[in-house]
């Protein structure tokens, strides 16, 4: 599949943006495609600094302004700090995409309560927590746009996943809480939901052709999404061509949400 098309329109000029999660799979691309539209980015990422600063790298080749913040945003005193470093370097952001996030496989009966805490504190507890930190310059500067990385399982059950599909039904509704609350103030808050994507997470399963086979038999477009696609999305919903757009989730997932099984009009 050809790489999505990024067109260098430079329609966030003068913006700046921090991506959560951004030193690999979509955060890194989202984070890429912002900054070649002219938004300064802040690449947060919590270990994989090399994979932070190759985004940084892709986006100075482009001819645009990044630095790579370090910080788990499920702390509360390492969001605060890592807000801070950004503002400092780039000034306040304009967009916020909350990408960080993490899963784990585990039977429900065999959950410990440390397996939850881990997921749900980084899904949706770091959405929270960045996004506290960010909407209010946001309604101090009158306006602002904030993403949420959400999944197809904010209503796809997941067996095996629950504290997974749980923090992204949490976190569709944080989506449309925050923005209900925040419309009057000029700030949009959406989500985007990707469904199966190519990503170094996967890559491994994705690679098994059986289980790359049992994969793309969910989903009615016949193949695995990439990670631009999503990226592409993302720019979007920030862009002024959006302006009108809140409150909603965008799914990105090849139809899978659609209940592929009745594809045949057959139920």
């Amino acid at each position: 599949m050809a790489e999505a098309q990024r067109p260098g329109n430079g329609r966030l000029a003068g913006k700046t943006a921090l991506v959560t999660g951004a030193s690999s799979g979509i955060g890194f691309e989202t984070a890429a495609r912002l900054g070649e539209e002219g938004a300064a980015v802040a690449v947060n990422y919590r270990s994989d600094e090399e994979g932070a600063r190759q985004a940084v790298g892709r986006i100075e080749d482009s001819g645009g302004r990044a630095v790579a913040v370090q910080g788990d945003v499920s702390s509360e005193e390492e969001v605060r700090r890592l807000v801070r470093e950004t503002e400092q370097s780039l000034g306040p952001p304009d967009i916020l995409v909350n990408n960080a996030g993490t899963q784990s496989e585990r039977p429900f009966l065999q959950m410990s309560l440390a397996d939850w805490e881990q997921v749900v504190s980084v899904n949706m507890g770091g959405a929270f927590l960045v996004s506290r930190e960010i909407i209010g310059g946001m309604v101090e500067r009158g306006g602002g746009v904030v993403v949420n990385m959400s999944s197809v399982h904010q209503i796809i059950p997941w067996p095996r996943f629950a504290h997974y599909s749980a923090s992204k039904g949490g976190l569709k509704l944080l989506t449309e809480s925050l923005a209900l609350e925040f419309a009057s103030r000029g700030i949009r808050v959406n989500a985007v939901a990707p469904g199966a994507i190519a990503t170094p997470e996967n890559e491994e399963k994705l690679q098994d052709p059986e289980s790359r086979a049992s994969l793309e038999a969910l989903i009615p477009w016949d193949r695995v999404g990439e990670s631009a696609e999503v990226a592409a999305c993302v720019a979007f919903l920030v862009s002024d061509e959006a302006s009108y757009v809140t409150g909603a989730t965008l799914f990105v997932d090849g139809g899978m949400s659609l209940y592929p099984g009745f594809e045949s009009g057959e139920g």
